[in-house]
């Protein structure tokens, strides 16, 4: 009921505004786990999340496109993030987040000044990925291997014999950053999930466990290259027993 009510009061845009967010979580970390959790419907252009008092437990996801907002929206109402239910809605306009973003509304031109080292950044990161004709949203042929540097080197990127099919999984190239919630959030998504393993002396590298081979095998194929930063494809073969 309050989906519709939520939806009907706000005619659809690319912006979806979330709220009912676990405060708790580091906004850095809370902004990862969001464009983790919903580049899957799309190109996300930004994440917006604030330490302020008044923000807490809300974040503005912006996409390119409609389509991709309104599927976020219909598909992760009350999903279980962090252990709290999130409510989606759309958000009433992109220019209310940005006066949100700076506690008041800054004239474009100071605003530009402020803005434009991180957007540069972010222009560039966009326009590379572009050059290389990769959508960070998309995930690579499944069962194709992306050629990634990794930094253990050659050996660790070919094993000598893949594994055979199994129920676990074993994860390679992952960010530094990535935690074991932000892969819970992304594969629980598949049924007959179970766990997240990480090693901690081992970073870039993780194993999640599905009930059986074919579970394991889908959420593998759906994932596979799958980007939870823009320079960080998953790379996802079966972990030897």
């Amino acid at each position: 009921m309050s989906e519709t009510n939520a939806v009907s009061e706000t005619p659809q845009n690319m912006t979806i505004y979330i709220n009912n967010l676990n405060e708790k979580i580091k906004i850095e970390e809370l902004k990862k786990s969001l464009h983790a959790v919903f580049s899957q419907f799309g190109k996300i252009l930004e994440v917006l999340a604030f330490k302020t008092l008044k923000h807490k437990g809300q974040a503005w996801v912006i996409f390119e496109d409609v389509s991709s907002a309104s599927n976020a929206l219909r598909q992760m109402q009350g999903f279980p993030f962090y252990d709290k239910p999130m409510r989606i809605q759309y958000a009433r306009t992109k220019s209310d987040i940005i006066a949100k973003a700076d506690g008041t509304f800054v004239p474009r031109e100071k605003r530009k000044r402020h803005d434009d080292k991180g957007k540069k950044r972010k222009d560039q990161h966009d326009a590379n990925l572009a050059g290389m004709g990769l959508n960070p949203s998309y995930p690579g042929a499944y069962g194709a291997t992306p050629a990634i540097p990794y930094p253990g080197g050659a050996k660790s990127m070919v094993p000598e014999a893949p594994a055979p099919p199994n129920n676990i999984l074993f994860i390679q190239n992952l960010p530094n950053e990535t935690t074991p919630m932000m892969l819970q959030m992304l594969f629980l998504q598949y049924p007959g999930f179970k766990e997240v393993r990480m090693v901690e002396t081992k970073p870039g590298i993780a194993f999640v466990e599905y009930g059986d081979e074919m579970q394991s095998t889908v959420a593998m194929q759906a994932l596979q290259g799958f980007k939870i930063t823009p320079q960080n494809p998953m790379l996802i073969t079966y972990a030897k027993k």
